[in-house]
């Protein structure tokens, strides 16, 4: 049985889809009977999630997307609209993490490319989802920002602004559209148990538990139950809200 029936046909477009949290939400929706345009930078990936979901049965198409590229963004936007006609729903997932360095140690490139993918990128994507859901009739976003979002963490400077960005930016919007049809939400997991987790941590699924409560790492599952619920009907009176995914650490 369905969990979110008015998820059914609905449009929508998930960035960074190809691994991790945007892969999973990705199959989620499908399963859900959402239609699925999925954008990622790497081709390979991007096709095989797509696959995998028209080989379950559901309804998924991939358009090649650097969200730092405003270009990039408002070609994915159009390839929903001209393969269904409209856009119902983002999950705006696309970002990455580079090593831990204090500030005046940290790579102007990390600082470049965190910045241009996990906040311009997003709010590119929300530019161009905002105005095809304006002409659709409205819709709901839903920005992936982090608990490091909401609270510092050492060695992460450029990471952590970043993902402060994201926050402000999903509140801000969230008052643009309030009284226009489009809702405007974020999550902030914590440490989820993902390929880019992996690289950073390189592999040590326990690296955060002293500072988890719930002592554990998540899984990107438990990341997509909050997403789709944000995308869903049944969070009608939620906008400009940060739901923690995040073991409790956001508590601590």
């Amino acid at each position: 049985m369905s969990r979110y029936p008015e998820l059914k046909d609905k449009v929508v477009i998930v960035t960074g889809g190809g691994s991790g949290m945007g892969r999973d939400a990705c199959m989620a929706l499908a399963a859900e009977g959402a239609r699925v345009v999925l954008g990622n930078r790497n081709r390979a990936d991007g096709d095989a999630v797509a696959a995998a979901i028209l080989a379950a049965g559901g309804s998924a198409v991939f358009h090649p997307t650097d969200v730092s590229r405003p270009a990039d963004c408002a070609a994915l936007v159009q390839h929903a609209l001209d393969t269904f006609g409209r856009l119902d729903g983002a999950f705006n997932n696309a970002g990455l993490q580079r090593e831990f360095h204090d500030i005046h140690e940290t790579p102007d490139a990390d600082i470049s490319d965190v910045i241009d993918i996990n906040l311009k990128g997003m709010m590119y994507m929300m530019k161009y989802e905002a105005a095809a859901m304006l002409k659709s009739g409205g819709g709901a976003i839903v920005n992936n920002s982090s608990i490091f979002g909401l609270k510092a963490m050492p060695q992460l400077a450029y990471y952590v602004a970043a993902k402060h960005g994201v926050i402000g930016a999903t509140r801000a919007a969230a008052l643009d559209y309030a009284q226009k049809g489009i809702r405007v939400n974020a999550v902030c997991p914590g440490p989820i148990k993902t390929a880019s987790y992996d690289r950073v941590t390189g592999g040590d699924d326990h690296m955060y538990d002293g500072g988890v409560p719930m002592h554990r790492i998540g899984q990107p599952r438990e990341v997509s139950s909050a997403v789709l619920w944000l995308l869903s009907g049944q969070s009608s009176y939620v906008t400009g809200g940060l739901i923690p995914v995040d073991g409790g650490m956001g508590a601590a």
